[in-house]
């Protein structure tokens, strides 16, 4: 049946698309054939790969801090960016499949800005394959958390977009990596109150907007478990920190996160993504470490994520 399922496609989409054109929304041109999220192929394999040295904490490019890892420092030291050695996020790793640009913040923005829900579908295998990228050391079974908006902000978009990507990435991990066990907990983490967006504010702006916005539904259902924190991007790690910190507060054992791309610093002098100046600084006072000099990051547009 699945053969002349295709064979009758074949034949009917080209009359739908005659009938009904159709336009890739991220370059233009028709559709060749019908489809409910209208992107081209060559579109979606036009998604950007990670080609940088990568934080093995955050995820961030170290190439964007070169020069800022210590003459002395060993290659573990060498291998985390200068955010996570002065301040260590809570979080164990986070992943993400692509950088934040080009078509994969096409595609990004066509899902979250131009409602086109059936992109899900893509974002969502992407994202399951940044969270592979975690197989070799996450544990084998985890709650599957999408950070949350606020019912304002939900009321007003009609959809989470981190739930919908969850949803569709936890499918494909178990069709495809049935030795993991994910458990999705959509409900589990609480946006508590309205935060202003995050674009175009500084880290440590970022940081305090988070500051408190999140609370735990159900502290039972996390204590003692590992969890993976989910959303479509993380940019400074703010949202990343705020929600891992309250989770852990409830009782899980660890917490993890992926998200389907990272967005990237533009300014090579920038030493702080993920953290504050003040958090570092007060983790370098309580270690003794030398002086370091801090500049608040700068991103490469007003546009940027939340997370």
């Amino acid at each position: 049946w699945r053969a002349v399922a295709r064979v009758l496609r074949s034949s009917i989409d080209p009359v739908v698309c005659a009938v009904f054109p159709a336009y890739c929304t991220l370059c233009g041109p028709p559709l060749p054939q019908f489809s409910s999220a209208p992107i081209c192929n060559a579109c979606r394999t036009e998604i950007p790969v990670q080609s940088d040295p990568l934080c093995q904490r955050c995820g961030d490019s170290l190439d964007v801090l070169s020069g800022q890892i210590p003459a002395n420092s060993d290659s573990q030291a060498a291998s985390f960016c200068r955010a996570c050695r002065l301040a260590p996020p809570p979080f164990v790793k986070a992943v993400a499949f692509a950088p934040y640009q080009g078509r994969m913040r096409d595609m990004i923005h066509a899902l979250k800005y131009d409602r086109l829900c059936p992109v899900a579908g893509k974002l969502g295998e992407v994202l399951a394959r940044a969270i592979m990228q975690l197989a070799p050391e996450a544990p084998a079974e985890m709650l599957v958390v999408p950070v949350p908006l606020h019912r304002s902000k939900y009321a007003d978009r009609g959809f989470n977009q981190a739930r919908l990507l969850a949803s569709e990435a936890v499918a494909f991990l178990r069709k495809n990596h049935s030795a993991w066990r994910l458990t999705l907990a959509p409900s589990t983490l609480m946006r508590l109150r309205v935060t202003e967006s995050q674009a175009g504010l500084t880290p440590r702006q970022r940081r305090l907007n988070v500051r408190g916005a999140f609370g735990i539904s159900n502290p039972a259902a996390v204590e003692g478990k590992h969890v993976l924190l989910v959303d479509d991007i993380l940019t400074t790690g703010a949202t990343a920190r705020a929600a891992a910190r309250a989770l852990l507060e409830a009782g899980a054992e660890s917490v993890w996160v992926a998200t389907v791309a990272r967005a990237r610093l533009t300014s090579p002098t920038s030493v702080l993504t993920s953290a504050s100046a003040e958090e570092a600084a007060r983790v370098q006072s309580t270690n003794n470490a030398p002086g370091l000099p801090f500049q608040h990051a700068t991103m490469n547009s007003l546009n940027q994520p939340s997370f």
